[in-house]
């Protein structure tokens, strides 16, 4: 599977990497990307010379910061609208509504955790453009989770790769390890949901 992803980031070059990055970071449609994995992976390849890993961190760095800046626009423009749209093949109400609980307990802060968190990664930058964030507070946050997790995620492909002799045969389980751990906190909050909405109807029971 994940060599796949090597095949298909070899293939679609800086351009599709960006793209996928910028789609990935608050359009709504890129939650299914495999945004982690794709950067630690492109990482991997500018160790072994297929990128320049300056030309690759300063791209994705700047698709990221965009993609959420044109999430924010989205969520401003059309607010409670999203709300109030219903599901299709690349929009599902749950998702932005996840986005909105996350969002409600961790504050401004959710820009930047977002980052790392598949699902409300694509989703936060729209929530915090629909309640209203003050722009300047979103764009220090935006600025911040870019650094950390398209430069940062990318960096540590790279050096990884740089630094362990024949790492291409352990690359495998290491972003297999990436998608696990991207994924446990969506599991968590999921169980959490959950528990809190079993825990709803058994006070509405006893009623």
């Amino acid at each position: 599977m994940h060599f796949d992803l090597v095949s298909l980031i070899q293939t679609v070059g800086y351009l599709g990497v960006f793209a996928i990055v910028f789609l990935e970071s608050g359009l709504l449609v890129g939650f299914f990307f495999p945004g982690d994995s794709l950067l630690f992976t492109a990482g991997f390849l500018a160790s072994q010379g297929f990128f320049d890993i300056k030309i690759l961190i300063a791209g994705c760095f700047i698709a990221a910061v965009a993609g959420d800046s044109i999430g924010y626009y989205i969520g401003a423009k059309l607010g409670p609208k999203l709300f109030k749209k219903d599901n299709s093949i690349i929009f599902h109400k749950k998702h932005l509504e996840r986005a909105q609980r996350f969002y409600d307990k961790h504050g401004g802060k959710t820009i930047i955790l977002a980052r790392f968190i598949p699902v409300i990664r694509a989703f936060a930058p729209v929530v915090a453009g629909a309640g209203k964030m003050n722009y300047k507070k979103f764009l220090t946050f935006n600025l911040f989770g870019g650094v950390l997790w398209a430069i940062g995620v990318t960096l540590a492909g790279y050096y990884l790769g740089s630094l362990i002799p024949d790492v291409d045969k352990y690359l495998l389980p290491i972003v297999g390890l990436i998608v696990i751990a991207s994924i446990l906190p969506v599991l968590h909050h999921g169980l959490v949901d959950a528990e809190i909405r079993a825990s709803i109807i058994r006070k509405l029971k006893r009623k």
